[in-house]
């Protein structure tokens, strides 16, 4: 029995999404495939905003890279996701001060505000187009969670100084997004939000004019550690003196040590019709919102108006027949508003989660790293990602190191039994997100 490709189950081979982003993007000239034997300084592995991010600072610094991406520069979670840029870390700051004690967590809080600044600078600089909006809401579906949240508000404005924050009640809520789902919660003004495909792109369109040597549809199939490092495509041979990996939920079984903590699932994204006058009934000031649910629901406005709307489990590898329907359903739960609204786009992508919902960097050999596992935020933190390690090639790896120090412990059961005990774990999650 031939294994599961994630890569080519739910895709056409060196083809982007049919999603909004893809339909709007200024494409880039497709880069050829790596072929024959190349010698480089530094090979990455992976073209999304972690290794655009490394390849890009690796390349100003004066190296020399090579970046082999299996299909298209963005194809993957990078080019598809909400494209919501949220302040601190995936845990929010309580968890990591009981994790790794309150000094490490405020360090960890620190490259957390830094990778959303850099994200925002990358983007004024590389990818205007990416049209970065500012505002994050969280958004309490229950009223029983919304003391809590005003409490983590007060915190971050007291202990971390952090005034880009502020709690909201039901009413405050309700006047900026139009649902009666929510009770209140908090709006965070350092967040925000763009198009992710944009932003890829441009930071693709900046590593190759500093010099990176792009190649797509170069998929890695063998990496023999040594020094230098040999990588193996279909037809070409790399060899470098540090690669990097930066693949995130679309690894697969390429790198067994990294998959042993990084684990794919699906999530799925629907783009309305330009909705007109309504859109800012919906959401008033055009900020993003992400809800309490732990199946969340996120969603913004596009440009032009349309609902962009992020939702719906899955439980296998393979996209539903119908993704349309599948995020519908709990966008007409919160806004009944949209029930006849026509849905232009629909699209699927595969994000890499961890147990603890932090990344997961690693140094699996003195010179080989990866940095993945991002768990739906990796918009800022992945642009971080390629900079420390960057940071570390260069002999300065300490900001990397505090990364690799927080501990992101293997899934139970190992990539055979990690899959059906998620779906038992994702059934809970739904289940009690209903009661």
């Amino acid at each position: 029995m031939a294994r599961f490709d994630i890569l080519t189950a739910n895709d056409r081979d060196g083809e982007y999404p049919g999603s909004y982003y893809a339909a709007v993007a200024t494409p880039l000239a497709p880069f050829a495939a790596a072929e024959g034997e190349i010698a480089c300084d530094v090979c990455v592995i992976g073209g999304g905003f972690t290794g655009l991010s490394a390849a890009l600072h690796m390349a100003e610094a004066g190296l020399d890279v090579v970046l082999l991406e299996a299909q298209r520069v963005g194809f993957g979670a990078s080019g598809r996701n909400g494209g919501q840029v949220g302040t601190g870390q995936r845990l929010e700051q309580d968890a990591l001060e009981r994790m790794v004690g309150v000094e490490r967590a405020r360090a960890l809080w620190g490259l957390a505000q830094e990778a959303v600044a850099l994200t925002k600078d990358l983007a004024a600089r590389h990818a205007p187009e990416a049209g970065f909006a500012p505002g994050v809401i969280h958004a309490d579906h229950r009223a029983r969670y919304v003391p809590e949240t005003h409490d983590y508000v007060r915190k971050l404005r007291e202990e971390y100084g952090f005034e880009a924050i502020r709690a909201l009640d039901r009413d405050e809520l309700r006047a900026l997004v139009g649902s009666d789902a929510y009770h209140g919660g908090s709006l965070d003004m350092a967040a925000g939000h763009l198009d992710p495909l944009a932003y890829a792109l441009g930071l693709a369109r900046a590593a190759a004019a500093a010099g990176v040597r792009v190649f797509e549809r170069s998929r890695v199939v063998r990496v023999v550690e040594g020094d230098p490092v040999r990588v193996e495509t279909g037809r070409a041979v790399v060899r470098a003196g540090h690669v990097l990996w930066a693949a995130n939920g679309y690894l697969g079984h390429a790198e067994k040590r990294v998959a042993a903590r990084v684990m794919p699932i699906n999530n799925f994204i629907v783009a309305t019709e330009p909705l007109g006058d309504l859109a800012r009934q919906l959401i008033a000031e055009n900020h993003a919102v992400a809800d309490s649910k732990f199946v969340i629901n996120y969603f913004r406005l596009s440009p032009d108006g349309r609902m962009l709307f992020g939702g719906g489990e899955s439980y296998g590898y393979r996209f539903p027949a119908d993704i349309a329907a599948k995020a519908r359903r709990p966008m007409v739960e919160i806004f009944p508003q949209l029930a006849d609204a026509k849905i232009d786009y629909a699209w699927g992508g595969t994000l890499g989660i961890t147990v603890n919902r932090m990344p997961h960097f690693a140094r699996l050999a003195g010179n080989v790293l990866s940095a993945s596992g991002y768990s739906g935020h990796g918009v800022a933190m992945a642009t971080l990602g390629g900079k420390l390690m960057a940071e570390a090639v260069a002999g300065q790896a300490g900001r990397f190191d505090l990364m690799a120090e927080v501990p992101t412990p293997r899934f139970p059961g190992g990539t055979a039994l990690r899959t059906p005990l998620l779906v038992l774990a994702m059934l809970w999650f739904s289940l009690r997100d209903r009661l």
